[in-house]
């Protein structure tokens, strides 16, 4: 069986860059930046406390942003109190599985199984007892506890701070102060001890041989290192380039403090082009197409500095007239970005719904046939579901809780199969995501990182003409609408011996038109019984929902 062409195709213009990842033609990962961008996850900043919330346990922090950024006090502590927390909840949950009763043995073996996994990355290497008493020491010996933070850190004190989400509508960025500095193979922690690898490294004799590497590696106190997936089966002197050029970059960082004045910028998360050379080249990678000579030039030197020569990779300048998102066909399928339906192979079909809360996707069997059973034809096209929602997921930045309405189905074994297949396609998710199993009402929850606006809400405003709500009144509804403010008005004139006998009405000229048509009559008998000339004027700079009466001799809005 051949194996998949992957291509990466740049579209770089003077306003906005384009990313997007190709597996045989088929787009598989979409990102876009502008110029005009402001704050963007990963950055750095020196910032400033400006307003402490107790009750929130929280504190606003001005980064020089329009609006003040949002921590939590337990971003403001070392990440490893979180990593102990979680060690002892996990012993704490096994204890009383083990001690359960009513539980046969090999269920209790199965479950602490399950709870293993959610754990697993807290679990693996160095002996975990060892791990916990030393981070209870490092608490007992002077450091923060949540309800020192407002002693220690008042209003006006400076300290750096990274965004971890970019300003989504009208909130501002969140921020902490658990500073990370991604490279290509290694994540540099300057604040912290901590030597750990992905948890999608699951080989132990990898892991084990990566981990003496990062042991091995010429390191300042104080620091730690985190091994990323694409690390993995590299060799010593591939985390040795990494290392050098982290270390490098926190140089700039600290230098950028000598002289610090809040609120202040003091390291930029790289930009698009760069990101994509760090996070998304892999050895499959077979081409990287760029259509702009500078950016094709940044790019070979980029690909030098992070990999050497040691990928096989082609990167390709795009000289054509024809523009290169249309020549690799990745025009129409970003324009599907923005459906609310997505259709699917068999014939079945998604609708997925942004909201404030929560995104709702909703799977509809449509025209599926495909000769076989209902069971089974139910099946598949929760299966196609499955794994065209992780893609959707991926290609429209879709982040926070997202609720999955899949096609009922009554057999447990069947939802079980969708559970595996939904966690199978999150795990390749660069994005962290949670899932849980499918309720007994048919729903799946899950929540995805979010680290800024998703790609619809970062293109498109509100429309003015709607506010966003995608809908309008209807004709026959403002009809109503002016039937009864007519009849209000015409019965107070009724009484005023100075008011004139005409009333003009400016309205759309669609609203007019079912006036003049449909309802002509109720108007005419209206003139009939209160003595008033109607007149009526279609201007089409008039809202659908608005009108306005007036009296034509004073000119006086009615």
């Amino acid at each position: 069986m051949a194996s998949e062409k992957k291509q990466i195709i740049l579209n770089c213009e003077e306003l906005e860059t384009r990313s997007a990842l190709l597996v045989d033609g088929r787009l598989e990962d979409y990102q876009i930046e502008r110029t005009s961008d402001g704050i963007v996850a990963g950055s750095i900043y020196l910032g400033k406390i400006v307003r402490i919330e107790p009750s929130l346990e929280a504190c606003f922090v001005d980064i020089g942003a329009e609006k003040n950024a949002f921590m939590h006090f337990k971003d403001m502590l070392p990440a490893s109190y979180d990593i102990m927390d979680n060690i002892k909840k996990f012993d704490e949950e096994k204890s009383a599985l083990e001690q359960a009763d009513g539980v046969s043995p090999v269920k209790k073996k199965r479950l602490i199984n399950v709870l293993g996994e959610k754990f697993k990355t807290l679990l693996t290497g160095g002996d975990k007892a060892k791990r916990l008493k030393e981070m209870e020491e490092r608490i007992h010996c002077g450091k923060l506890t949540l309800e020192d933070i407002p002693r220690v850190f008042p209003c006006g004190s400076e300290l750096l701070v990274q965004v971890t989400k970019g300003p989504i509508g009208t909130k501002g960025a969140r921020v902490t102060t658990n500073l990370t500095i991604p490279g290509r193979y290694l994540v540099l922690l300057p604040y912290s001890k901590h030597i750990g690898l992905s948890s999608r490294i699951e080989d132990k004799k990898e892991r084990d041989r990566l981990r003496k590497i990062l042991l091995g590696l010429n390191l300042p106190d104080g620091m730690g290192l985190i091994c990323r997936t694409v690390g993995e089966g590299r060799k010593a002197v591939f985390f040795q380039r990494d290392i050098q050029m982290l270390l490098e970059l926190w140089a700039k960082v600290e230098s950028a403090l000598v002289k610090p004045k809040a609120p202040k910028l003091v390291y930029a998360e790289p930009c698009l082009l760069e990101r994509t050379v760090r996070d998304l080249l892999t050895d499959d990678i077979d081409e990287i197409v760029v259509d702009n000579l500078d950016k094709f030039n940044f790019l070979k030197e980029t690909l030098d500095r992070f990999v050497g020569n040691d990928f096989k990779t082609v990167i390709t300048r795009h000289k054509r007239a024809e523009p290169v998102f249309d020549r690799y066909k990745v025009t129409p399928q970003v324009a599907e970005i923005y459906n609310r339906i997505v259709n699917l192979p068999s014939g079945g079909y998604l609708c997925i719904d942004e909201t404030e809360a929560l995104v709702a996707i909703d799977i509809n069997t449509g025209k599926s046939k495909g000769g076989v059973n209902q069971r089974q034809l139910i099946l598949n096209t929760n299966l196609e579901a499955a794994t065209e929602i992780a893609r959707q997921l991926r290609l429209r930045n879709i982040g926070g809780q997202v609720v999955i309405d899949f096609i009922d189905m009554a057999y447990a074994q069947d939802r079980e199969q969708i559970n595996r297949a939904m966690n199978k396609l999150s795990a390749q998710d660069r994005a962290r995501t949670k899932l849980l199993p499918i309720s007994k009402f048919g729903l799946m929850e899950m929540t995805r990182q979010r680290e800024s606006e998703s790609v619809k809400d970062s293109l498109f405003d509100a429309c003015p003409y709607c506010n966003g709500s995608g809908h309008v009144k209807s004709a026959i509804s403002m009809s109503v609408e002016i039937q009864r403010r007519l009849l209000e008005v015409l019965k107070q004139r009724t009484h005023s011996r100075k008011a004139s006998s005409v009333v003009r009405v400016i309205l759309n000229p669609a609203v007019l038109a079912r006036l003049k048509n449909d309802d002509a009559q109720i108007l005419y008998a209206m003139q009939q019984k209160y003595g008033n000339n109607l007149e009526f004027r279609a201007d089409p700079a008039v809202h659908v929902e608005d009108f306005r009466m007036i009296d034509p001799k004073t000119n006086n809005v009615l």
